[in-house]
């Protein structure tokens, strides 16, 4: 599991689903819930955490993306096996890890120090921890 430092910015709900709003490494992520823990609330401090399978990559422009989470990340290390490539992405303070297919990974032509774009939707961020 990937874990990202963040603090919350806004908590918006209407009819059972909220989107929480957050700030990690000075860049703004959302999250969509259905439950929410009620203690959390804007200023809180917490544990992000998306699965490696769930952080997709981009090299070059994006344009009109429906998902909330861009983030800017740079590419550490890849490696490649038979079906799978894991990348480790060093994002702010944190290390990410994303598993993608080998054939991605060579078609883009991931390779160290690469400026990639980390995706993840909102439905795939969850708070792991509330630090207090």
């Amino acid at each position: 599991m990937n874990k990202m430092n963040a603090v919350i910015t806004a908590i918006e709900s209407f009819e059972g689903i909220t989107i929480v709003s957050f700030e990690s490494a000075s860049q703004p992520m959302r999250m969509m819930a259905l439950e929410l823990d009620e203690t959390l609330q804007v200023g809180s401090k917490v544990l992000l955490g998306a699965k490696a399978s769930n952080i997709a990559l981009a090299k070059g422009a994006l344009e009109m993306l429906s998902i909330s989470n861009c983030l800017d990340t740079v590419v550490d290390s890849v490696e490649n096996g038979v079906l799978l490539s894991s990348v480790k992405l060093r994002f702010g303070e944190s290390l990410l890890i994303s598993v993608i297919t080998r054939d991605s990974s060579k078609r883009i032509n991931l390779q160290p120090g690469d400026h990639v774009t980390a995706l993840i939707k909102a439905s795939e961020l969850s708070v792991l921890e509330i630090k207090r």
